[in-house]
């Protein structure tokens, strides 16, 4: 009995390490009997969509690679010409994409990101409340730019750093733990002892450390490229290894980050009180919240976005209405809404509700731990020198790329396009290439200076050949590919394919069919229903997957019940980002629970919370100022016209 037991448990344990080929191979052949009975475009490509979405859901491979399924499929089945949907997986915003990834390898190579942070925690101060709110802001504020991924991965070890501080000075006087003493005797307050604590240098890449405080174990959270796109799994804790999965459109480069299972048992016993773990607690989730937040607000935030923007100019080409202005002024007060209510969720759940001592702004009297928290802030800050000409040249790209996304077509005066007699061929993707491109020639050193050398060279994280060649570019091909996402181009193009075969085909229209028995319901009621499925679906199936899967459904939906569909696809779309309540809803999540000061019951009742919060403002949203911005309490010409296109 005891072999067969065990012969039947090693037989379940190979067929468990061999579940997604058995996936792979099933899902197609179980479902083949579809377009075999029934030989039509529509369900034709209702099976290649099935297919492809089961592969991107289970994630059996690499989203990537499921994402190339339809340039094979829809050519056998006749659904679309090799050549037809070859087009679609390259598109307008496929160039915009590069000239962002470009102006991102800029920030990055400078320490432009590292600068700005470092400036916002320093105005925001040390106590608790405001810490968390300064470093919300600055993740906030980077995450518009770069990918929710790499802002999470720059800030989370400065954040780390401070609250090491704060713990350290916890164990080295607790008893003093509530001692205040005068700002204007910052000078002779401290110690010989406290000094020895500000030898902990901030670092962005943490390295062993001798002191028995900050004694830590490193992992390393890897670049796979074949990994997935949004979903992140996390590996054992003995295999020191993540795989990456982008939310965003930036790639991570090797990032170190603490073992899991070795700093809970550490700090588990080392935690001075237990307000400062409630700290610890809050700051971690409040950043990956916050570069959550911040991917929202432009179209290039975050994948998503970008999958949105190009689908419904694809599906509806008389639109007009999606661009970066329009985007902008939408989302941009939703997530100030979001941050602040946020704050206040994440406050009273960790800090409680006396803000009056977690949020005074007053400088005459701190506490130890907080003198030193900022002292230690204003040192790395000071390490970065004064600001660098590539640092200038790059936040000078950065406010003429934003300039130029805003004054294309702003709406309410006319753009710049109106300067050239052809309309319609100047788009957000060409300002983004153009200065992309000039970011390959300007140089990196300040011309006619022999002492640019020493100040370029010193906010390098390495040292390339800048330094020899005095016309070295402000970036080069290699930083350039260093971040480009490949595989979310594929991805974006693999959504695109789906949507074109759908249109052909038919099936969208008979999607729509299938819904009508929703007519009666009201447009908001439609939305909130909406919202409420794609953000229980993010919560363990990627981002960019959920949407390219509803995007379609969801068009059609809306017209079959002669509704604008802006109404349904933008909260849905903004939605599909609040997969907050665990590590694997997207990878900041996972970068911060790696840390070790929250638990899966933490992020499950935090998230919760923010989830919700999103949610409701996207209605308002959509309810109060979307409505005349978008025009939404009507049905439109643009989707009139793609409806009766798509019966006839």
């Amino acid at each position: 009995m005891r072999l067969e037991a065990a012969a039947r448990m090693d037989l379940f344990r190979k067929l468990w390490r061999a579940r997604k080929l058995i996936l792979v191979v099933f899902i197609p052949l179980s479902l083949l009997p579809l377009p075999l009975i029934h030989p039509t475009s529509e369900a034709c490509c209702a099976y290649v969509l099935m297919v492809t979405a089961v592969y991107w859901v289970s994630e059996a491979v690499p989203l990537g690679a499921a994402a190339l399924v339809p340039a094979f499929l829809y050519p056998l089945f006749g659904v679309l010409k090799s050549s037809e949907v070859a087009a679609e997986y390259c598109k307008d915003t496929t160039l915009l994409l590069m000239g962002v990834i470009c102006l991102a390898a800029s920030i990055e190579k400078w320490n432009l990101h590292k600068r700005i942070a470092l400036r916002m925690v320093m105005i925001a101060g040390a106590k608790p409340g405001m810490l968390v709110l300064g470093f919300m802001c600055c993740t906030v504020f980077l995450s518009m730019w770069l990918s929710n991924t790499s802002t999470t991965a720059m800030v989370m070890p400065i954040a780390e750093a401070v609250l090491q501080q704060l713990i350290c000075t916890g164990l080295a006087d607790s008893h003093e733990d509530s001692e205040t003493v005068d700002a204007r005797e910052d000078g002779g307050a401290v110690s010989d002892k406290q000094e020895n604590l500000d030898k902990n240098q901030l670092e962005l890449l943490y390295r062993s450390d001798s002191s028995e405080c900050t004694k830590r174990e490193l992992s390393t959270l890897t670049e796979v490229q074949t990994g997935e796109v949004n979903g992140l799994g996390l590996m054992p804790v003995s295999s020191q290894e993540f795989i990456q999965h982008n939310n965003g459109h930036l790639p991570q480069v090797a990032i170190e980050i603490p073992n899991v299972k070795r700093v809970k048992t550490r700090r588990d016993s080392q935690y001075p009180t237990k307000r400062d773990h409630m700290i610890c607690k809050c700051l971690s989730l409040s950043i990956t919240y916050a570069a959550t937040i911040g991917g929202l607000i432009t179209i290039t935030g975050t994948s998503t976005n970008l999958i949105f923007a190009e689908q419904f100019n694809t599906r509806y080409p008389d639109a007009k209405v999606i661009n970066f202005g329009t985007w902008f002024i939408f989302s941009f007060p939703i997530a100030i809404i979001m941050l602040v209510l946020t704050w206040l969720w994440l406050h009273f759940l960790f800090l409680g509700c006396n803000f009056r001592e977690t949020c005074s702004l007053s400088k005459k009297r701190k506490t130890r731990r907080e003198m030193l928290s900022e002292k230690r802030i204003q040192e790395e800050y000071t390490k970065l020198g004064p600001i660098s000409y590539p640092e200038v040249v790059t936040g000078v790209f950065f406010i003429l790329m934003t300039l130029l996304w805003f004054t294309r077509e702003p709406g309410f005066v006319p753009g710049w396009t109106s300067l050239f007699e052809k309309k319609g061929y100047r788009t957000d993707a060409t300002v983004s290439v153009l200065l992309g491109f000039l970011l390959f020639l300007i140089p990196a050193r300040r011309p006619f200076s022999s002492s640019s050398s020493s100040s370029t060279s010193c906010c390098r994280n390495t040292v390339d050949d800048s330094d020899s060649d005095p016309l070295a570019p402000m970036i080069t091909w290699k930083d350039f590919q260093r971040l480009m996402p490949w595989e979310i181009v594929i991805l974006v193009g693999g959504g695109y394919a789906l949507a074109a075969g759908c249109k052909v085909s038919g099936l969208s229209v008979w999607i729509g069919r299938q819904l009508e028995p929703m007519s009666g319901l009201p447009p908001w009621a439609v939305t909130l229903l909406a919202c409420l499925l794609v953000s229980a679906v993010t919560e363990f199936a990627s981002n960019p997957a959920t949407l390219t899967v509803f995007l379609p459904i969801l068009s059609a939906l809306s017209e079959t019940l002669r509704i604008n569909p802006l109404h349904t696809l933008i909260p849905s779309t903004m939605c599909v980002s609040f997969g907050v309540m665990l590590p694997v809803g997207n990878p900041p999540n996972a970068i911060v629970f790696s840390y070790g000061h929250v638990k899966i019951s933490d992020m499950v009742k935090a998230g919760f919370g923010v989830n919700l919060i999103g949610v409701a403002v996207v209605m308002l949203a959509i309810s109060t100022w979307g409505a005349p911005l978008f025009n939404l309490n009507e049905f439109p010409a643009w989707a009139e016209a793609r409806n009766v296109t798509g019966i006839l």
